[in-house]
């Protein structure tokens, strides 16, 4: 193994580089040439990192460059290396454009067709190498999560104040009514709130099953007497389920329509105004810097923009 006299300093990033450029071409020419620097720079720079390593890492030789046993040893770990700092510095640049990292979404809607479940979808095509996490709560559950910064965003049903920073108003979706197949209502093309007012309804307890109930109650009321609601604490798919064996009709969000329930149908209920409809909003916090959360925002912005986005 070949020495020379070691000299102190740091062996820097350029040292490693041009090393494995002169192994990788075989000469100080070719590498100089694809490293875009002097041949009498880069022939310094090997110089100055065989001095401070104590080694003699090449042979020069009139038909080039030729490693020592010793030289192979360390460009093999100066390749190693900078590959690492690339790579490194490829994932640092890839986390500030928010093309990858963790995006944690909170919802209380169907994923079986609708608006939620098409935004996903195209934000995951934009962004396939970002993971993202979902969490199904309450509406007090997931605000409560992203206020202590565990959720990055959450759409929840109803319209943001307009006081919100952190808000979004987003899409709206139609109030179905379910009924059992063998309904005397399940054939007709559309409802009004006057065919339902001698219904019993199923509800649940579960989000958005609360709104659902107070649109209920706001349009029956007014046409006399209260209306019958009996509450379950199951799931909206399990509330179809009754629905289907004869127990009463219910109300959902036109985003559920995407799961199958036999023996049931699903009639648009109107008002004056036309569909019954629930609103959507998205909420997150200001000081959320995730980029991923902020390329999500901006796909929101770009399918359901508000004349604040165009700002």
């Amino acid at each position: 193994m070949k020495h020379k006299r070691r000299l102190a300093g740091p062996i820097e990033i350029r040292h490693l580089r041009h090393a494995v450029a002169v192994e990788s071409h075989g000469s100080f020419r070719k590498a100089a040439l694809a490293l875009r620097v002097k041949q009498s720079t880069l022939s310094r720079t090997i110089s100055q990192m065989e001095a401070r390593l104590g080694l003699i890492l090449f042979e020069r030789t009139s038909g080039g460059a030729r490693l020592t046993e010793a030289g192979a040893e360390i460009v093999k770990t100066s390749r190693y290396l900078i590959q690492s700092l690339d790579q490194m510095t490829l994932n640092a640049q890839e986390l500030s454009r928010g093309n990858t990292g963790q995006f944690r979404l909170g919802f209380y809607t169907s994923l079986s067709m609708g608006k939620l479940r098409a935004r996903l979808t195209e934000f995951a095509t934009r962004f396939p190498n970002v993971e993202l996490l979902t969490i199904e709560a309450s509406r007090s559950r997931l605000l409560s999560d992203l206020a202590g910064g565990f959720l990055d965003i959450a759409i929840v049903t109803g319209d943001p104040s307009p006081a919100e920073v952190g808000a979004k108003s987003l899409w709206t979706e139609r109030i179905m009514v379910v009924l059992p197949e063998s309904h005397p209502l399940a054939d007709k093309k559309v409802l009004h709130w006057t065919d339902l007012k001698d219904e019993t309804f199923l509800l649940s307890d579960h989000d958005p099953g609360p709104e659902l109930r107070d649109v209920l109650v706001s349009k029956l009321a007014p046409l006399g007497g209260q209306p019958k609601l009996v509450a379950h604490n199951i799931s909206h798919e399990n509330i179809k389920g009754l629905v289907s064996a004869g127990f009463g009709v219910s109300l959902i969000l036109e985003a559920s329509l995407g799961s199958s329930i036999p023996d049931v149908a699903y009639l648009e209920v109107r008002d004056g105004n036309g569909p019954s409809r629930l609103s959507f909003a998205a909420h997150w916090r200001s000081d959320n810097h995730n980029p991923v959360l902020a390329n999500f925002i901006a796909l929101l912005k770009e399918r359901y923009p508000s004349p604040t986005d165009l700002d």
